[in-house]
């Protein structure tokens, strides 16, 4: 099914029974479903569906069933290892209608939404109660895609990532059952962990229709910081040096000075141009200072340059938004071209050497090569920008990225820290979990979904 009229009519008419003007074959919101932020070239759906229910979900799924068409659910795009490409047709369910949040439970520090509820929208809706959702991918993302690519980001060192955060799930499994992994108590040793399974399973088993998740109180002081180094091994030491030292940092983050370069271009701010961390604090407002004094010296040690204080709110979002443009900022240091990205996670010890190896590795690229990640858990990432016209760099690209992956994976890491598998890591997951594992996943997915309905292509090679 490669083209809107080659799709089943009947399959159309029985969405259309159940949903209505909410059943789109129209090419630009097939277009604008085929397409994520990763390097894979656009795979269009057949057809678009929008829901509103759990309901409606399971009615959409039992009639892809009957009809064997594969189904893709589509948060808002933001993946980066096309995972929400439809290379084998069939129909996205978006859910963007499905943005309610159902409950918030202020007394036990957790919220029950539905899918397509983003980060910010969870945030501001739950402002008034002195409570936050703390999982920060970058991008506002909608909280059942966080779960499905078990996303984390720039909060994951102090916070965790969706798998900490996440206490249960609706799903909608291939067969139209609806289950609910586990209940709201903060712990339970009753059966098998479901909700886990399908954290990170990236819509492979079934699709996510509620999440619930914890909540944090807002801290009553924060404080950011920015500080330049001459080398991205002092950056490194820096972080290593601090972790050890027991200091609860609530966000670091590490960009080369090529990307500092780029964000400075496109957020029009004058940081120096150079390796640079990015810190977040908080706490009491002893224990920030605290926090902060320590760090600053433990930087200066290591050759830190020019701290620059960031205490006001406004400052604070002003200084991690340009962090979070990183990534369309160094788009522009290429302009037209795509990227692939790298995304790591290494044992904290072995940081300093994989991030060294790694950017010397770089040099022989033919683009300049943006380093930025979460270095406080041992993930980066790195920006391989390529033509898309060109098979030798994507060959090229493809070439050092399973050597960054080989690396980590030397060193005890793993290929992926928080972008997931999708199209793109498939190699690297046999090869970091050996086949006797592998086979095991496989076993579980064609128990869940033995017609491969469930977006085909995607995590498991076949």
């Amino acid at each position: 099914m490669n083209s809107a009229r080659d799709f089943n009519e009947t399959v159309l008419g029985e969405l259309r029974a159940i949903l209505g003007d909410r059943v789109s074959i129209a090419a630009a919101v097939r277009g604008h479903h085929g397409k994520d932020e990763s390097h894979f070239p656009d795979a269009l759906p057949d057809a678009v569906v929008f829901p509103e229910s759990t309901e409606e979900v399971r009615d959409i799924v039992n009639i892809c069933r009957r009809h064997r068409v594969p189904l893709i659910p589509y948060g808002v795009g933001t993946s980066l290892e096309g995972h929400v490409l439809a290379v084998r047709g069939g129909v996205t369910v978006d859910m963007s209608r499905m943005n309610r949040v159902l409950e918030i439970h202020e007394e036990d520090l957790d919220a029950v939404v539905q899918a397509g509820v983003t980060r910010k929208q969870l945030n501001e809706h739950i402002r008034h109660t002195g409570l936050f959702f703390p999982v920060d991918p970058g991008a506002d993302a909608t909280l059942g895609g966080m779960s499905a690519t078990r996303a984390s980001g720039t909060n994951a060192v102090r916070y965790g990532t969706m798998r900490e955060n996440v206490i249960a799930l609706k799903v909608v499994l291939a067969d139209g059952r609806i289950i609910q992994t586990s209940r709201r108590a903060r712990k339970s040793a009753a059966g098998y962990d479901l909700t886990r399974l399908f954290v990170g399973s990236e819509g492979t088993l079934g699709i996510i229709t509620e999440v619930t998740v914890r909540l944090y109180p807002v801290q009553e002081a924060m404080s950011a910081a920015v500080c330049a180094f001459e080398s991205i091994d002092s950056c490194t030491r820096t972080v290593i040096e601090a972790i050890q030292a027991g200091i609860p940092l609530a966000r670091c983050e590490i960009v080369c000075d090529t990307t500092i370069d780029a964000i400075n271009r496109h957020e029009k701010t004058s940081y120096r141009v150079a390796p640079t961390l990015f810190f977040e604090f908080h706490g009491t407002k002893a224990g920030v200072i605290e926090q902060a004094e320590t760090v600053q010296a433990i930087a200066k040690a290591n050759g830190g340059m020019d701290f620059v204080w960031a205490t006001h709110a406004e400052d604070r979002n002003a200084l991690w938004e340009a962090r979070h443009h990183a990534y369309f900022a160094c788009l522009q240091l290429r302009p037209g071209s795509r990227a692939m990205t790298t995304d790591v996670c290494v044992p904290i010890s072995r940081l300093v050497e994989c991030v060294h190896e790694t950017m010397a590795d770089m040099k022989h690229y033919v683009a300049p090569v943006p380093l930025m990640g979460h270095i406080g858990d041992g993930n980066f990432h790195l920006m391989l920008l390529i033509d898309p016209a060109s098979k030798e760099e994507q060959q090229l690209a493809e070439q050092l990225n399973k050597r960054v992956v080989a690396r980590a994976l030397a060193m005890g890491g793993t290929c992926t820290g928080e972008h997931g598998i999708g199209l793109g890591k498939q190699d690297s997951l046999v090869t970091e979990h050996g086949e006797e594992t592998m086979a095991l996943m496989r076993e579980i997915k064609r128990l869940l979904d033995p017609e491969n309905m469930m977006n085909p292509g995607k995590l498991l090679a076949p």
